[in-house]
């Protein structure tokens, strides 16, 4: 398994085409072989490519708006071609498809997309947070649903192992269920600071990293580890070279 940054950790460093530069070398420097390219400025996906090909990044997955991919799949499909990215993300379930009695189009609206999208050697992959994880649906949750819903070929699943921990599931399980349909997972740990939760550097929080590593080592098919923090106590480079450097002695690369 390969170690990437998730670059939304970044965003604030990402916004102008020279910014975004400047912050790959960084993080090629810390020892990063791969990047999540999201919430970045608005820069060509070919600057994207060139800008993370000079610094030996690879793109291996992104965040593309929820309306893009259903609305201008083809061209979605082309700039992933561009940057050379077989995954394409989507960071969220749109808020409207989140009440129990409008889920139902999630399916009814994406497949379509998700077909067009597997057609051209790529996989539409679902980020989840910790609301996927209400049981609405005569005991099952969303995750369920869309595990349910989507067949591998359609939906891949970038499980964020902070977000399942802080739903109060038990991540090793989920990435047991989930085997096969996540190549792309985050890595992202929890502390807690009074009585209050907060995400921390990988292996700096209370989460079992040791367990969750060896979980997804055994999942079939997962080949990219990326580091994401959404919001940081230190520098946002300074949180990605800690967990860097944890995963690192390891022997993760």
């Amino acid at each position: 398994m390969i170690l990437g940054a998730q670059l939304y950790t970044l965003r604030a460093y990402t916004q102008s085409e020279r910014d975004f530069e400047i912050s790959m070398e960084r993080v090629a420097k810390i020892g990063y072989k791969t990047v999540q390219v999201s919430a970045i400025g608005d820069i060509p996906a070919g600057r994207v490519r060139e800008i993370c090909d000079r610094y030996s990044l690879g793109i291996v997955l992104t965040h593309t708006n929820p309306d893009r991919v259903l609305n201008d799949t083809e061209r979605v499909i082309e700039e992933h071609n561009i940057m050379g990215c077989d995954y394409i993300g989507l960071g969220s379930m749109p808020e409207r498809y989140r009440a129990p009695e409008w889920f139902d189009r999630f399916r009814a609206d994406y497949r379509e997309p998700a077909e067009k999208i597997a057609a051209a050697g790529k996989l539409l992959m679902y980020h989840n947070h910790n609301f996927e994880f209400q049981r609405f649906f005569d005991g099952k949750n969303m995750m369920e649903r869309l595990m349910e819903d989507f067949s591998p070929a359609e939906l891949g699943f970038t499980l964020d192992t902070y977000w399942v921990q802080a739903a109060g599931a038990d991540v090793v399980q989920w990435i047991e269920k989930l085997s096969g349909r996540m190549p792309c997972v985050h890595l992202k740990d929890m502390e807690v600071i009074g009585w209050e939760t907060h995400m921390a550097p990988v292996m700096e929080g209370n989460m079992n990293f040791p367990a969750i590593l060896e979980a997804f080592g055994r999942s079939q098919g997962t080949e990219y580890l990326l580091v994401e923090q959404d919001t940081c106590r230190e520098s946002p480079f300074t949180c990605l070279e800690k967990s860097y450097n944890n995963l690192a002695k390891l022997g993760y690369r």
